[in-house]
């Protein structure tokens, strides 16, 4: 019989993802259990109860890859019509044929989400997983590519969690950064969506994004290099959306820039976004953001902040933003999983520095308290947005 990731006969020929864990990952397989022997999946006295990650200095923690324990592997067919039963597996190494949909075609997704650890006791805490769930679900449609439901995505990440849960870092110190990846793992040739697909999580301790950690940052317009365009995939979260803006990235931070903010590439005189966050302009007591049409990322973080502005009093206007409203702006932030809530010091437009209100007395500042504040557990979450991993 045929293994379900490829083709054999007798020569035997395997395409697509094998799933081997290679350096660092043990050997173990990845298979999902229906498609081998007897391999039960990992219980709590599986996984390490030992607190503390390594040798990790929590107190200068930035943004970057630290190898964990576990991952989270499930994987469906084309024919199975949609995911069914997944499994931890040591964080490692995987194989992928050469001619799979996500190498040949972009076809992946990727989420990112953020566990805290609970002030309140032991335990764990997510924000709004559920709304990362169904922006998968969205963009896995626009991608052609099965889905894992809510609920398969939620056990997902509250298993990768406790798997790795002596990797989250102090109260205070940062979160553990959980990355879920749906991707097309199948071997094809032809322009065409693939015949399986992988849904897999990883983790990694994560402090501030920015090298500026919490402190303001600055941005360069970028008027020549367009992150998305009407009719594309620039308002979901596929891993083809990325690759794209760094040379403009690398570009802004080799003259001293954080990051770059886009215009939209019609008429060149509306802000989108920056590359990895979403943004927000604040003129007396009105705040705006660019409205979601397709060309902008609606970031789970822009969601709750619009909630949370307007809980406070202020007016929030989704709308289009032009470069004139940025530029006479009393102050400028940017939100989204990794960055949080980052206030704007300048921006640069062409050749000239624009500069914002910064500092305690802030809106930027109020939101970024009350936002931690909830997800760390500091404070009543009277929304309902934590989800409690035990």
């Amino acid at each position: 019989r045929a293994l379900p990731w490829g083709r054999t006969s007798a020569g035997g020929v395997i395409g697509g993802l094998r799933a081997l864990l290679g350096t660092g990952g043990g050997g173990r397989s990845l298979l999902p259990s229906r498609w081998k022997s007897s391999q039960p999946q990992l219980d709590p006295v599986d996984r390490s109860d030992e607190e503390g990650g390594g040798d990790i200095d929590w107190d200068n923690l930035g943004f970057g890859l630290t190898p964990t324990d576990y991952m989270y592997v499930m994987r469906c067919t084309q024919e199975e019509g949609g995911f069914s039963r997944g499994e931890l597996a040591r964080y490692g190494n995987i194989e992928l044929s050469p001619s799979s949909g996500v190498l040949n075609y972009g076809q992946g997704l990727f989420e990112g989400l953020k566990a805290y650890r609970r002030a309140d006791g032991p335990g764990y805490t997510l924000f709004r997983p559920e709304e990362n769930a169904r922006r998968m679900q969205h963009g896995a449609g626009r991608m052609c590519m099965p889905s894992p439901s809510v609920e398969q995505f939620v056990h997902a990440v509250k298993q990768t969690v406790l798997a790795n849960k002596r990797w989250v870092p102090p109260q205070g110190k940062g979160a553990l950064y959980l990355r879920p990846l749906l991707i097309g793992s199948g071997a094809i040739l032809g322009l065409a969506p693939a015949p399986e697909y992988t849904f897999m999580i990883y983790a990694a301790p994560v402090g501030t994004y920015f090298k500026e950690g919490m402190a303001a940052i600055n941005l360069l317009v970028e008027e020549e290099i367009h992150r998305a365009m009407p009719g594309g995939t620039g308002g979901v979260k596929t891993i083809s959306n990325y690759a794209p803006v760094l040379k403009a990235q690398m570009d802004a931070r080799s003259k001293g820039f954080a990051d770059v903010l886009y215009l939209d590439s019609v008429h060149k005189r509306y802000v989108e976004e920056a590359s990895s966050c979403n943004l927000f302009v604040v003129k007396g007591g009105a705040v705006a953001t660019p409205a979601t049409a397709g060309t902008i990322l609606p970031g789970v973080t822009r969601r709750s902040i619009i909630e949370l502005a307007r809980d406070s009093g202020y007016q929030v206007e989704e709308r289009l933003v032009s470069i004139d409203d940025l530029i006479s702006a009393d102050e400028v932030f940017c939100t989204g999983t990794a960055v949080g809530v980052t206030p704007v010091s300048t921006i640069t437009y062409q050749g000239t520095r624009y500069e914002f209100r910064t500092g305690e007395d802030t809106l930027s500042k109020k939101l970024y308290t009350t936002l931690t504040s909830i997800q760390m557990g500091l404070a009543e979450d009277k929304k309902g947005w934590t989800v409690a991993v035990d």
